[in-house]
């Protein structure tokens, strides 16, 4: 039988595919793992890396990697069950995002009526957040856009209208709404590829067969989007939550000429793990929450 922590130490020279960084990070010497790698090939009568060069998972490996990720998502997933069961009210619940600010209010509201649970964040990208569910490495996950649920459960929380900004004095600042056609030549400012806004100022762009927009600013968080946008950078898309903010930034707001210019918030969780003990509470007051303006 294979041994788990030969296991998880095989994860670890995988993500990184380089024994001395894998055997510092593990705290163990090389030499060590080097054996403990060479173990778990002999019992599979395979190679699992190609060592031609520096260190690389070949496909065995990337294969095996998948089985193991997954079985020791399993196990964790069964250790927190039992943890949940005998623990009541406390326990950890591990939340993705690509963005805290939309999940403050709720998040609030859940650490004074669960004060003993612990809440984990995780920032991540819609990619990242679904292998975390299948890998068992997150419990929920909120994203900002439709997902396809292939093996995943989701629940929508809002769907909601998504601007155009402008500074204050630009052209477009006067008008009441926009065509996509229109913001062709605008100079942009945006969050990084594979974030929600990114995603979908593309996706408007490409669906009206316009060249892809000019971003003249990006970066990781969102909630910069409108300070850059007042600052004169460029335009930018914001969603109606952050609208009817009391903190907003002085910009003017212009409705895009779109049905597809809209933000849908979904909470995404594995379809075959039903959340239990921390996950369960987190789960109910994210779908109880009243996204328009506080809870239920």
């Amino acid at each position: 039988m294979m041994d788990l922590h030969a296991l998880g130490q095989f994860v670890v020279v995988a993500r990184l595919e380089h024994l001395s960084r894998a055997a510092e990070e593990l705290h163990v010497a090389q030499p060590s793992l080097s054996r403990t790698i060479a173990r778990l090939e002999s019992e599979l009568g395979a190679p699992l890396f190609d060592r031609v060069g520096r260190l690389r998972l070949n496909e065995a490996g990337k294969v095996f990697l998948r089985y193991v990720e997954r079985s020791l998502g399993e196990l964790d997933a069964g250790r927190r069950a039992v943890a949940a069961l005998t623990g009541g009210e406390s326990g950890t619940v591990r939340l993705a995002s690509e963005t805290f600010l939309t999940l403050t209010g709720p998040l609030g509201a859940f650490k004074r009526a669960h004060p003993s649970v612990e809440v984990e964040l995780h920032q991540m990208g819609a990619e990242e957040m679904a292998r975390g569910l299948r890998t068992q490495e997150v419990d929920l996950c909120v994203a900002s856009q439709p997902y396809p649920p292939e093996g995943l459960e989701a629940v929508r929380l809002l769907d909601e209208e998504v601007w155009v900004v402008a500074p204050l004095g630009h052209p477009l600042a006067g008008r009441s709404s926009v065509t996509v056609g229109e913001l062709a030549g605008e100079s942009f400012v945006a969050t990084r590829r594979g974030h929600w806004q990114r995603r979908l100022l593309d996706r408007l762009f490409a669906g009206d067969g316009l060249a892809p927009p000019r971003i003249v600013c990006e970066g990781d968080e969102p909630s910069a989007t409108a300070i850059l946008v007042a600052a004169g950078l460029g335009i930018g898309l914001i969603p109606d939550m952050a609208r009817r903010s009391a903190t907003r930034a002085p910009v003017a707001w212009i409705s895009v000429d779109s049905p597809d210019c809209r933000r849908v918030l979904t909470l995404l969780r594995h379809a075959d793990s039903p959340p239990t003990g921390a996950a369960r509470l987190m789960h109910a007051a994210l779908t109880g929450w009243d996204w328009s303006g506080g809870p239920v």
